[in-house]
């Protein structure tokens, strides 16, 4: 059995930007990390590159929209390291910038399916393993994005479910509270990864004006992760939002 300084975190999209971050920051505060997304070898050289070894970390290939694949995860994860203390329900694409009416029915139903359904079925096998486990109880963090507050202009998918993890963290939450499981939503704005680099050259705003806007370093978002899950159990950051200062969120659009 795990002692209280061998905990176990789970972070899904874990193969760069955010999900990389978080587990880097995870392992360098001294849990044991499973890194899981789509693409085995980059998760591979994620572990590398934040130092991991096979000792404490583990990288396991799932689409997190499939019931199936998820279950494969949890089964490896528990087969490794016999526990779950925290997962970061991390991994999320977009649509196309197109107008909402031009959007495919598949095009919908992938962010869907990897933004939503993902964290829910994460969450549902988190749940049974934090609830039968000893010591009972666990952490479930969600990425929520500042979208989950206010959208970009074309981003009815990705909006759709950023406020929709609002919901699903607040229903595990509550649900969570007599299993010691404790849930919080981190909403996250302009972090500089892969998935931002528009950003520098100039992305669309609310009037249709195309600006440049500032990005922060991604670490800083790993650390803000790592501070919620190192929290004791008792204690819970339900929402925080970590963001460029000098990006233009606050304010009218």
């Amino acid at each position: 059995m795990n002692t209280t300084h061998q905990k176990v975190a789970l972070v899904t999209g874990a193969g760069a930007g955010i999900g990389k971050a978080a587990a880097k920051a995870l392992l360098q505060g001294g849990y044991r990390v499973v890194l899981t997304g789509r693409n085995l070898e980059k998760l591979q050289k994620a572990i590398t590159d934040i130092g991991g070894t096979s000792e404490n970390c583990l990288a396991v290939a799932c689409d997190v929209g499939k019931p199936e694949q998820v279950k494969k995860l949890f089964a490896a994860l528990h087969e490794k390291f016999g526990r779950i203390d925290v997962l970061f329900n991390n991994a999320g694409i977009g649509a196309p910038a197109i107008p909402m009416e031009e959007l495919s029915y598949e095009q919908w139903m992938n962010v869907v399916n990897a933004n939503l359904c993902g964290a829910f079925l994460c969450s549902q096998e988190a749940i049974r393993m934090m609830k039968s486990q000893s010591p009972q109880g666990g952490r479930i963090i969600n990425n929520g994005s500042i979208s989950a507050h206010a959208p970009r202009p074309m981003s009815a998918p990705y909006t759709s479910t950023k406020h929709a993890i609002t919901g699903l963290t607040k229903s595990i939450a509550l649900d969570g509270r007599p299993f010691n499981i404790a849930c919080g939503q981190i909403d996250i704005g302009n972090a500089a990864t892969e998935m931002t680099e528009r950003m520098a050259a100039g992305i669309m705003q609310a009037d249709l004006s195309i600006k440049v806007e500032p990005r922060m370093d991604v670490d800083h978002v790993g650390q803000a992760v790592l501070h919620m899950a190192q929290l004791p159990l008792e204690s819970n950051i339900l929402n925080m939002t970590i963001m460029a200062t000098n990006m233009p969120f606050v304010g009218r659009g």
